[in-house]
């Protein structure tokens, strides 16, 4: 049964949503609603009820090492609570007092600071193995007060903590590392159990302090300026790291090669700062605070992508990318600040109150104070969560992130939280798409159809109100919007450019079910063509760059297979396009791509374009359509027509061609038809009778002359002539041709008649 506490816990959780909707009316959708959604963040109390208050608490890598009240440490992996561990540190509870707990990554190695309870004790630093109950002082670090620890995040070994820094109370940083060998603690050439023991470089001009023996490196300088933040991380396929130490004003990096074969490592970093003016290693803000605080966040638990330090200023959150060697001047021009959230009803009357401890995701920061936790927005500093915990569970130890898991715990005096975040990206691509950051705003709201159209719709909107049109239409047509609207706006801004690539992008996103609006794509854009082709062919640049620049756009525009489909299911409508603007080039392409000749040599005698006719009939190779139209087009235009008659020679049949030849009147009709019939007879030795009765007949109407020199070359053998003598015989007595008609009479043996018309001539 629910306890009454733990109903108000669930009642005291304020969740916002970042304020951010989307507005729908603004989109093409009917009907679209989104669902309730689930909080980015929530919590689980743990079934975990310590025998004495928590003073201290850290947990890695599922595993939790917590100081209790009664001086023991208590130790428990996360996934079998109900097998905690002890161990006590009674040696020590009289003469000191327990001051923090740093675990490494793996859970591992753990080590424990305490401070003295008088003037006349040392600080110590105790050293405890996950596979052992046996606490070890580090007798090399006795007499320093560490305040922060850097894990080496490489480090995987339970036997070896591998190379870490150690930050002191006075702001000296150290190296070493520490090594268990079975149940006992050294490495070759110490009793103890650092292998080895450097302070950083004291002959550093800035950071020097001679009086503490060996090598130190001094960002104290001899005062108490506790280091409160220290990590470095190795980038993996180089030599380098980089190091943040932290103060609770300043902000310290320090980046170089370390090589792995000579010791100490970290050192080596540090070396190349020797002549670098101490200014230049570190940001520095005014802090009323006497700590601060330093988290990262690592997508790959290896290399940081952005961090926070909290001081008395607010958040500093920055963005770090170690795959470029960065300077700190980088760093904070990539860096901004949050500020603290404030209390709905701020109390004037008592002083701000500070998170006592931090969390990073990849786009929030979770603030723990002594009784609430609140959730803050890193893009746009909007709390987005507030939970606020009673006095039941007492005061707030800590907020802790597993580094391995990326877990989000909560540690009580008395309980212990577990918060799950969910989808924490969902409202950043508004934020993004706000800062106009659009690449970043798409890729975190491709998830959701809705968000992601109102990306698309703000990049365009922007683009076009910079005037950058063609980018603006791309743009557009990815989008879900009003076409309508959107071909308005590139029409007013006479922008036809831009309205053509729209359309043709919009074609390219066109399911092949929208068959209306490909239709109506499809014919826009060949008009819009078309216009911008005879601009230039009026402006007499036909042999331009630009018009063939244009042209050869618009045949590939053409070859696409949906326009190409478009095109053909809508010939004629295209096709009188093109003849409108008097485009017969592309006309003639155009049918040649879809072999629909016939439709369009129609199309142009039907508008009397019978010139237009003849170079579409002779762009093509199906010789029937000349027998269908050349009956047309050698009456109206006759030389022209026999000339393509002559050009395709053998191609065509002669007889066939027949009564297309035969409907010719009138002179100037008949010589074209006649210098035909001479081609076909003389030169091809075509010796059909219908074509040499055909061409009798013409020579006899029109050109006597050329008849007797045309029956003279058919000789006199009767079985030899090709045309019909009887017909040719009447034929001339009509027209009174009396040489003809003797030579013809001599020929059917009509010997009087051709002497009696012989002395008649």
């Amino acid at each position: 049964m629910t306890s009454m506490f733990d109903q108000y816990e669930q009642a005291s959780i304020r969740s916002k949503n970042n304020n951010i909707t989307v507005d729908m009316n603004t989109l093409d959708y009917i009907n679209m609603t989104l669902a309730e959604e689930v909080p980015i963040f929530t919590k689980t109390k743990k079934d975990f009820s310590p025998a004495f208050k928590i003073t201290h608490a850290v947990i890695e890598n599922k595993y939790l090492v917590a100081a209790l009240a009664n001086g023991t440490i208590l130790r428990m992996h996360l996934q079998s609570p109900a097998v905690p561990d002890e161990v006590s540190l009674s040696k020590f509870n009289e003469s000191h007092r327990l001051t923090n707990l740093f675990l490494d990554p793996t859970g591992n190695h753990l080590l424990i600071t305490l401070v003295p309870n008088n003037k006349e004790g040392s600080p110590e630093l105790l050293y405890l193995s996950r596979k052992s109950n046996k606490l070890k002082a580090t007798t090399k670090f006795r007499g320093q007060e560490f305040t922060e620890v850097a894990w080496n995040n490489m480090n995987s070994s339970d036997t070896t903590t591998g190379p870490i820094l150690l930050g002191t109370s006075k702001g000296l940083i150290f190296e070493t590392e520490i090594v268990l060998d079975g149940d006992k603690f050294f490495t070759s050439g110490f009793s103890s159990i650092e292998q080895y023991w450097r302070q950083l470089p004291s002959y550093l001009p800035l950071y020097g302090n001679k009086e503490v023996e060996g090598v130190v490196f001094d960002i104290g300088k001899g005062t108490n300026t506790p280091i409160t933040g220290l990590e470095y991380f190795e980038i993996p396929a180089t030599n380098r790291l980089i190091i943040f130490a932290a103060t609770s004003n300043r902000l310290y990096y320090f980046t170089g090669k370390g090589e792995q074969d000579e010791k100490p490592i970290i050192q080596q970093v540090f070396n190349r700062y020797l002549n670098v003016p101490e200014p230049e290693t570190f940001i520095e803000v005014e802090s009323n605070l006497r700590y601060s605080k330093l988290k990262f966040f690592s997508d790959n638990q290896i290399t940081p992508n952005h961090f926070a330090w909290m001081t008395g200023k607010g958040i500093k959150y920055g963005k770090l990318d170690c795959s470029k060697a960065e300077t700190l001047v980088t760093i904070e021009s990539n860096s901004k600040w949050v500020p603290f959230p404030k209390p709905l009803y701020e109390d004037y009357s008592v002083s701000q109150k500070f998170p006592n401890a931090i969390a990073l995701t990849e786009f929030h920061v979770l603030l723990a104070y002594t009784d609430t936790v609140k959730g803050v927005c890193l893009m746009n500093s909007e709390v987005v969560y507030e939970d606020n915990y009673n006095e039941a569970f007492c005061k707030l130890i800590n907020i802790l992130k597993d580094s391995r898991t990326g877990d989000i715990w909560v540690i009580s005096e008395t309980a212990m939280f577990q918060f799950k975040v969910t989808r924490e990206e969902r409202n950043v691509w508004k934020i993004f798409a706000d800062n106009h950051q659009f690449e970043l705003a798409k890729k975190y709201s491709r998830g959701n159809e809705v968000c992601y159209n109102q990306v698309l719709l703000k990049e365009a909107d922007m683009l076009f109100d910079k005037k950058k049109y063609e980018l603006s239409a791309q743009i557009y047509a990815e989008a879900e919007s009003s076409f309508e609207e959107i071909c308005l706006k590139f029409i007013q801004a006479d922008q036809q450019d831009a309205l053509k690539t729209f359309l043709r992008h919009k074609l390219d996103h066109l399911k092949p079910q929208d068959q209306t609006q490909i239709t109506m794509i499809v014919i826009w854009l060949v008009e819009l063509y078309l216009n911008k082709l005879e601009e230039k062919r009026l402006a007499g640049l036909e042999q331009s760059t630009a018009y063939l620049e244009i042209q050869k756009e618009f045949e590939t525009f053409l070859a696409f297979s949906e326009v190409s489909k478009c095109v053909k299911n809508n010939k004629s409508t295209i096709y009188e396009l093109m003849a409108s603007h008097g485009d017969n080039v592309n006309l003639i392409k155009l049918t040649i791509v879809n072999k629909d000749f016939e439709q369009l040599i129609r199309q142009h005698i039907y508008k009397n374009n019978f010139f237009e006719a003849l170079e579409v009939l002779k762009s093509q190779s199906n010789y029937e359509l000349y027998y269908q139209f050349t009956p047309i087009l050698i009456r109206e235009i006759p030389k022209h027509m026999v000339k393509a008659l002559l050009e395709n020679g053998r191609k065509l049949s002669p007889v066939k061609l027949l009564p297309a030849l035969v409907s010719c009147e009138g002179e100037h009709h008949s010589k074209e038809v006649i210098k035909y019939l001479e081609y076909v007879i003389d030169k091809q030795k075509n010796n059909n009778k219908s074509l040499h009765n055909l061409l009798l007949s013409l020579y006899a109407k029109y050109d006597p002359s050329k008849l007797l020199d045309y029956l003279e070359a058919q000789g006199n053998t009767l079985s030899m002539i090709n045309f019909d003598v009887h017909f040719a015989l009447r034929l001339c007595q009509e027209k009174n041709l009396t040489k003809a008609c003797v030579h013809l009479s001599s020929l059917l043996g009509l010997w009087e008649s051709a002497v009696d018309l012989a002395f008649r001539n």
